[in-house]
């Protein structure tokens, strides 16, 4: 009688959407990616991604944020005590989450004059036992600009947009490979310093990791990616879209048109104002950004009320789970597809 009763709990608890659970809450028994070709690969990340995505929530997206841009980080200006509190808290996410340290300690410092700097780097060791020597970089920008012209009294300038939302976007895949372990590349998700600075921190590591010999594969910078595109606008851009072959490989392994061409890129020349760009000046390999913010659908760019009320959680959220098989397709293809258009 017994195992009747338990077979009929099982067959109700199916039967209303108990299986769906107990996916998401055992992402640690999908296997890891195997086979030989891009296909396969692709395949795989696709059926990975729909038993555990979900496990990306909206809930902790909002709640990350809603610290990260919260007054009591000041702003994030690089060098204050409100930026230590978000490194503070970027470390714990790693270590919370099983990522290493790619260096002694997840501090990348630098100095500008007297000011110390900190890039906070989480690494994620590959599963392939040849593929794992080549890095797949995630990154985005946790400092902001710390003040801006007060507004009914606040002085504080958040920066939820720029760039929490991408800071929250890489912790989120740091939890979800470190979960899932299905990238074959070896990862780092990169929290930079001093990018509005002039790209100071990024600067500093692209050096660093290029004097080490680092094998770069690609480099994906995600910056401001908290509001949504008008309806008839593709999801994202890809800033410097004509120099290689990214955006589309990106698309064919999301099986989804999600990154498309800016016109405006060029003129604003954010290829080479974002986190991206001393990637590819050091390493000269796809070195991309990453955005959903076009310059019409956001009215509050350096500004005190740049924050978190205003930033479309669903959107996010959105965005954040449909990138990773576009992601999981990059770090998982057996050659390296993606290139530069000069090569």
């Amino acid at each position: 009688m017994k195992k009747i009763l338990s077979l009929l709990a099982i067959v109700i608890i199916l039967g209303c959407g108990g299986q769906k659970n107990i996916i998401e809450t055992n992402p640690d028994s999908i296997k890891p990616l195997v086979g030989n070709t891009e296909e396969q690969a692709t395949r795989t990340a696709s059926i990975v991604n729909s038993e555990v995505h979900n496990n990306i929530s909206l809930e902790v997206i909002k709640s990350s944020l809603e610290y990260i841009a919260s007054d009591e980080l000041e702003g994030r200006n690089t060098g204050s005590e409100g930026i230590e509190k978000a490194a503070v808290f970027i470390e714990n996410q790693f270590k919370t989450n099983n990522i290493k340290p790619y260096f002694e300690t997840y501090r990348d410092s630098f100095n500008i004059k007297e000011i110390i700097g900190y890039n906070v780097i989480g690494y994620l060791e590959g599963n392939d036992p040849e593929l794992k020597n080549e890095f797949v970089i995630l990154g985005a920008h946790y400092d902001h600009i710390g003040t801006a012209k007060a507004v009914n009294g606040d002085v504080i300038a958040n920066g939820a947009n720029d760039d929490a939302s991408g800071t929250v976007a890489v912790l989120e895949w740091a939890k979800y490979f470190s979960k899932t372990k299905s990238n074959k590349r070896s990862i780092l998700f990169t929290l930079f310093s001093a990018e509005e600075m002039g790209l100071k921190g990024s600067e500093h590591l692209a050096k660093r990791l290029k004097k080490e010999n680092l094998d770069l594969y690609t480099m994906i910078n995600f910056e401001m990616i908290g509001v949504p595109r008008a309806e008839h606008e593709i999801m994202a851009y890809i800033s410097g879209y004509e120099k290689s072959n990214m955006a589309e490989k990106l698309n064919a392994y999301g099986s989804a048109e999600m990154i498309g061409f800016f016109p405006k890129a060029k003129s604003f020349n954010l290829f080479m104002r974002s986190d991206n760009y001393p990637f590819y000046d050091a390493f000269k390999v796809p070195a991309h950004a990453i955005s959903t913010f076009d310059f019409t659908n956001f009215d509050y760019y350096h500004h005190v009320d740049d924050e978190a009320d205003k930033m479309d959680f669903n959107h996010m959220t959105n965005f954040i789970n449909k990138m990773i098989p576009a992601l999981e397709g990059m770090i998982n293809a057996p050659t390296k597809v993606i290139k530069m258009d000069n090569e």
